[in-house]
This record gives C-alpha cells, structure tokens and sequence, in this order.
C-alpha cells in the first residue's frame, strides 16, 4: 500500500538527520520523570498545551533546552474573541478561509483551517481567563488596510493593567507566555530547563510512550515517560542549515536573523518524529521573513518610493511586510532597499494614514484600537534619530547627495525619481499599479533614504497531525501516543507565510492547546 501524498522521503537521500542515532542504552539513563503528559519544549505552544492539559487533571512535565522563559512576539492574532464583540470587531470567516488558502497555494489541511478559524477566538478567552484580572487586552489597529492585500483586525496585544505587579512583564509575548507558565506551575506541572531532548521511546506495541534527554553528566540521559502522551512543542527548525537546504532554501537567502537567540530553533522535535515514523510537510515549506530591527536597518520602510540597491524601482510598495522582504530578496544587492521620501514626507504620510498600514509602516505607540494620527506621535524624531546615527537612515539637499550617501548610481536614482513623479501627477502607476491615493510627489528638499531589509522569523513545516494533534504517519494513520503543536506541526502554511491576521502564530499555539488536551482525554478514555 502507498500513501497517497505524503512521503517517508526527504527531497534528498543522504541528509544526516535522516539516520536516527542508536537508542540510548539503559545504563546510560541515570534520571527517569514520570507525568500523564511529557512535553519537548517550553515555548509558547508547550505551555499553552501543557496549561490546558494541566487544568484537565493531568500530571504534566515539560522539558525545555533554552535557560529561562522565552515568549516572542507581542501579538496574538485570533478571529472572534470577547475582546473583539467589545470593540464591535468581526472577521467574515469564509472570506478569511478563501483568502489564507489563496496564499498558502491550497497547499492547507482545510480542517486544520477551520479547526483555528472556529476556536481561536475561545483559546483566547481562555488565556485570559487564566490571566485575570490583572490583564487586559486591546486590539492591534496598525493592520494593513489595502483593497487588495488586506490584512485583518484581530490581532490582539496583551497587557498587564497599570498598578498591577502579579506578573514580570508588562506586555506581548512574554507576558502571555508567564501566564501560561503559572498556569501550569499552579496546577501541579513541571518545569525544567535547561534540558534538550533527544530521542522518543515506544513501547512493544509500537506506541511513544517517553523521551530521553541529554544529562548535565556527559555520555548520561534521563527519561520522560508520558503515560497518556508525548507531545512536540520544540519550535522550527531555523537553525538547521541543513534542513533548510532539504525543505525550505529560500531560507538560506536570508542573512539576517531577527528572532532572539539566533539559531535556537533546530529542528530537534522534527527530527524525532521522522524517526519514529511520522509523515512531514512536502517541500518547499513556508517561511516567515520580515523588516529587519536593528542598527544597520530602519525598522519602517512605510510606502513611499522604493529603490534597490542600484537606485531602481522594483516594486509596487502598496504591500504588507512579508511581501516587501520577499520582493527585496530576489533584488540585487544583500537583501536591502532604500525608501526614498522629501521633505514633506510626514506631512504626506499623515494624510494617508487611515488607508494604509502594516508592519515597518505605522509607528507602535499608535498601534493600539482607537489611537488616532497625530504628526507628534514621534515618527518623524525616530526617522531624525536615525539618520544622526548614519547608519540606516540619510538625507540630502539634492538626490545627487542621497544618491553618494547610499551608495547607488545617481543617474538611476535620480530617473526613478523623475519617473514616480510622472505617474504621480498622471495619478495613475502605470508600472507597478500602485494605488494613486498612495502616490506622492518627491520634489521638496531634504531628500531622505531609510535602509530596510529582510530578516528571517520562522520556517512553516512539521510533522502531519489530525486536528487533534496526532502525529499522522504516511498513511495517514496516527502514531500511537505522539502529537505535535506548533511550529512543530505541519498543515497549516503552505508556500508563504499568511500574514493576514499578525499574530496567528501565537492564536495557533493557544487552539492547538485546545484540541491536543481533549484528544489525549478521549485517547485515554
């Protein structure tokens, strides 16, 4: 019998991960812990999952390999939660189905789909819920708003209400990943870091029923045995060079890392399930690359003229982030462009505020439901303070001057220039097909140039699963025992990155928590 699409397979025979290590000899296991649940990874969706089935009754252990709590990110983007019936906020789910599978190249479990579409909004609740009354939560107002690549409002911002100190953090990722981690501590769960886990462990009957991990005492192991279940909660794979050779090399193009710590994400839980047995995501899979943040780049390329690194245009700049790092991939040069903007360029963006929007485009101190454009809002002191630094931000009396400044042939910078400035009196983007009302004109000295670039988040691929995180095997036949979350899950991203909700990573994270907690439930009825 074949399986009908998925394949045991990788692109390539030879990858050394394809192997998997010798079973860790009994001698070498100095340490057995024992829980209904055994988790690999303490990130967000270990948490999450670990919280849920730890509010269930289930004695639940995660093991973690980085030192300390890490939640990245500030967003969590879901479709219906009560915070949004708040506000008076809905999303038209069928709409938002059609548009994330035209994204994603149909290449989506639809289940999984809906699975997030029909729940994420009550996963979110719930975190709340266990949140208190010390958080509240608003509503990310900076979504892009084109007619074309719209983005959705349900991108919500978690924080800790002022004169409340119950939690460390304040806000975003962090915060929600200590809620979750209390979560799971309040209700009898453990956690231990650092520890990195290795390889999983069946039984006679072919069932996961553990996993070892790598001991502070070199050559030695200790075992995590999940009565009930073994979950994957172990992240991407990032920080595998080669297995984003075999499933994802666009990735490799990218030669900024924005996520922190770089190269954290190995592939560990990916590994482990193809070793005993799971079917993964055909390639090529999907990756997350956004603007850069740091020294050597502006975190806002906005929409104004853009220009590659040999002064031409390339792009229609109408666009949400993940297309705008893209499109700046595939352009000459290291990954980089240059917005071109005068000297009447703020006054030109406030005019256009409520018809745009999108990362690297509306400034975060006015990012939160409700905030409104005002020219004080510090956008223009940040642009000012980055080009004093003079490293990823310039201006010039003349587009000769600019043109020096950053390196790019004045002949084909100033005739972008002169080009855009035709289709902006024309009203027309007669090259690219930019919305008119988005057009401006670049006449007005000083001439500004901000730096941006692309910068890698995640790499979307991982084990098949049900919509009850099962790890599925090439037949589509679960593994007994093993289920995954998150980014160590696969079905859900097809070629590129859906950014239609920021934050849906996270919004997956606390859905999946939802649906892996009850599956365990019914398998061990």
């Amino acid at each position: 019998m074949e399986p009908k699409f998925y394949s045991r397979l990788s692109p390539k025979r030879g990858w050394s991960w394809e192997t998997p290590p010798a079973p860790v000899r009994e001698e070498q296991i100095i340490e057995t812990h024992e829980a209904d649940v055994a988790i690999v990874g303490g990130g967000i969706s270990g948490l999450a999952a670990g919280a849920r089935c730890a509010q269930k009754g289930m004695k639940v252990i995660i093991a973690d390999k980085h030192p300390q709590l890490l939640g990245r990110a500030a967003h969590v983007g879901v479709l219906d939660s009560a915070v949004m019936r708040r506000l008076g906020i809905s999303i038209d789910k069928k709409r938002f189905a059609r548009d994330w599978m035209a994204v994603s190249g149909s290449r989506v479990n639809e289940e999984l789909l809906w699975l997030y579409i029909n729940r994420s909004g009550e996963a979110f609740d719930w975190l709340m819920e266990q949140g208190g009354e010390a958080v509240d939560a608003t509503i990310y107002t900076g979504y892009y708003k084109g007619p074309v690549f719209n983005e959705y409002p349900g991108t919500h911002i978690v924080f800790q209400k002022p004169g409340c100190s119950k939690y460390r953090f304040n806000m975003g990722g962090q915060l929600v990943v200590e809620i979750l981690e209390r979560t799971v501590l309040e209700n009898g769960g453990r956690i231990l870091r650092p520890v990195r886990a290795r390889q999983l462990e069946k039984d006679e009957s072919g069932r996961v029923v553990s996993f070892v991990a790598e001991s502070a005492e070199e050559g030695k192991y200790t075992r995590f045995k999940g009565k009930k279940g073994v979950i994957l909660a172990s992240g991407d794979i990032e920080g595998d060079p080669e297995m984003l050779e075999a499933f994802c090399p666009l990735a490799l193009k990218v030669h900024n890392a924005r996520y922190w710590p770089k190269g954290n994400n190995t592939g560990d839980g990916h590994k482990m399930a193809y070793w005993a047995g799971a079917a993964l995501d055909n390639p090529p899979w999907a990756l997350s690359v956004h603007g850069r943040r740091d020294d050597d780049a502006s975190y806002y390329s906005l929409y104004f003229l853009f220009v590659n690194a040999r002064g031409k245009r390339f792009m229609n700049e109408d666009t949400w982030t993940q297309a705008k790092s893209m499109r700046v991939m595939m352009q000459p040069g290291d990954d980089i462009a240059y917005t071109i903007m005068d000297g009447k360029w703020l006054e030109d963006y406030g005019a256009r505020f409520e018809i745009t929007g999108g990362q690297g485009v509306v400034p975060l101190n006015i990012a939160n439901w409700g905030d409104k454009w005002s020219p004080d809002c510090g956008l223009g002191e940040a642009v000012e303070q980055m080009v004093e630094k003079g490293r990823c931000a310039w201006k010039a009396d003349t587009l000769e001057e600019l043109s020096e400044k950053i390196k790019v042939p004045a002949e084909n910078l100033k005739a972008a220039v002169d080009r855009y400035n035709e289709l902006y009196a024309l009203g027309e983007d007669l090259d690219f097909g930019k919305r008119g009302e988005l057009l401006t004109s670049i006449v007005k000295p000083p001439f500004y140039a901000l730096k941006w670039g692309a910068s890698l988040l995640d790499v979307f691929g991982g084990a098949v699963t049900d919509t009850g995180m099962r790890v599925q095997d090439p037949f589509l036949e679960p593994i007994p025992g093993l289920y995954a979350v998150g980014n160590a899950a696969g079905g859900f991203h097809g070629v590129d990155y859906p950014l239609l909700l920021n934050g849906n990573s996270f919004g997956r994270a606390l859905t999946w928590a939802l649906a892996v907690a009850e599956a365990i439930e019914a398998d061990n009825r």
